[in-house]
């Protein structure tokens, strides 16, 4: 998922003109998090079978990585792409291009038996959620005032973060023996209802008038040997936590990718959705306790300090006895790793209060450490599971962790700043 960072909400105006303009708005932006919360239960479906899917097509763990991590070389392409022709287009338009991709994706899937289809379907994949994440900053953007971004981000994220969770949890009690039409079907279905709630909120907008005004973006500069220098630059400045966000995002595609696979080596294929559960669900709890942390002992060490004890739990995957121990280590380490996340993105969010006429270079390289993990992890995970075995893969990956972490820590300066000349714009 890619998670861009908005401003902390502003307290400005009094309690009543504030409540009254977020009572008005309440409907639609519950309506677009009931969209996501379905679409994501689709789209999470699809990621948890997938693996599965290729696998029993006779492909290798080595393979069902490279193939899966194709679709985010894809979808940094048309990142490029979307940028320079969707600039304008209103979000029920992307939306409608999305949910129609989406419709023939699943197809595509069951229909796929060879590398060129599975790519292929795997660029259809990337482009279909490139589609939802610009429709989604097209719709906050638009139908909800600049002062509600943050909060009204945080309501979608923690239905997306919910549909996240859930569906894995459904579809692997629906998988026995191997992937069928009830797991597409499953799809389908959640897909269906997303588009239902999607038709309410197109009613629903037509009587809210788009807040333009507050939609708008850092110009593009036109020199584009301004712009390589501008994110040499930064980049030089910023790798520690450039870093970070790539290898936060390596392990959730690691997961992603051999996580469904794993349930097969304990032949308990049904509850393989727990696995995945698990890691999912401290999502949503750690986050309410990220500000505290962060005032105590700073945004990056904190994000530091919690991947590597979150590693150095992950380590002892191999040595556990049962899958059954394995669910509460995998919880118990996530916990600690989903504390990073936030923890960098504020970091981000001072870099962009600190340096704005450079917020789209900033945002720029972090989706490109997105994007990089998310090509990278797939591939690791796949070679280290038929080289090693998925257990081992997992422990594997907590030292990588642990040393990165360390590094991290010892290496990076506490106050890293982003000084660009204007004479350099």
């Amino acid at each position: 998922m890619k998670d861009k960072r908005m401003p902390m909400p502003l307290l400005v105006g009094t309690r009543r003109i504030a409540k009254e303009r977020i009572g008005k708005k309440r409907p639609i932006i519950y309506t677009i998090a009931l969209v996501v919360l379905f679409w994501t239960m689709f789209d999470s479906i699809m990621s948890y079978i997938t693996p599965l899917l290729i696998q029993e097509r006779g492909f290798s763990n080595s393979m069902i990585g490279i193939i899966i991590g194709s679709s985010s070389i894809i979808g940094a392409l048309f990142d490029f792409l979307i940028c320079k022709f969707l600039k304008n287009i209103n979000f029920r338009r992307i939306f409608l291009i999305m949910f129609l991709i989406c419709s023939l994706y699943p197809l595509l899937l069951w229909k796929s038996n060879t590398i060129g289809l599975y790519l292929f379907a795997m660029a259809v994949w990337g482009v279909y959620f490139d589609l939802y994440g610009f429709g989604i900053f097209n719709f906050v953007g638009r139908y909800t005032k600049s002062d509600d971004h943050s909060s009204s981000f945080g309501i979608v994220q923690v239905f997306r973060t919910l549909g996240g969770l859930l569906a894995p949890l459904i579809v692997g009690l629906v998988i026995v023996e191997s992937v069928d039409w009830k797991a597409f079907s499953l799809g389908w279905l959640f897909l269906g209802i997303a588009f239902i709630f999607f038709i309410a909120l197109i009613f629903l907008t037509r009587k809210s008038k788009p807040s333009l005004n507050n939609f708008s973006e850092q110009p593009r500069r036109k020199n584009l040997l301004v712009e390589l220098h501008l994110w040499k630059k930064i980049g030089r400045k910023m790798i520690p936590v450039l870093f970070l966000t790539f290898f936060l995002f390596f392990i959730e595609a690691f997961f992603w990718t051999i996580g469904p696979l794993y349930a097969e080596t304990v032949n308990i294929k049904q509850f393989g959705g727990i696995f995945i559960a698990a890691y999912v669900l401290p999502a949503l709890i750690v986050g309410w306790y990220i500000g505290p942390l962060t005032k105590k002992i700073g945004k990056k060490r904190t994000a530091f300090l919690s991947l590597l004890i979150g590693s150095l739990i992950l380590s002892s995957f191999a040595f556990l006895p049962s899958f059954f121990m394995v669910v509460p280590i995998v919880f118990v380490a996530s916990c600690f790793i989903s504390v990073s996340l936030p923890a960098i993105n504020a970091a981000y969010a001072d870099y962009i209060s600190e340096s704005p006429q450079v917020e789209g270079e900033i945002e720029g390289l972090e989706d490109s450490a997105f994007n990089i993990g998310y090509v990278i992890g797939p591939i690791l995970a796949g070679v280290l599971s038929d080289v090693l075995s998925i257990p081992l893969a997992f422990s594997m990956l907590g030292v990588i962790g642990v040393i990165s972490s360390l590094v991290l820590l010892f290496a990076t300066s506490k106050k890293i700043v982003i000084d660009i000349k204007p004479s350099e714009l």
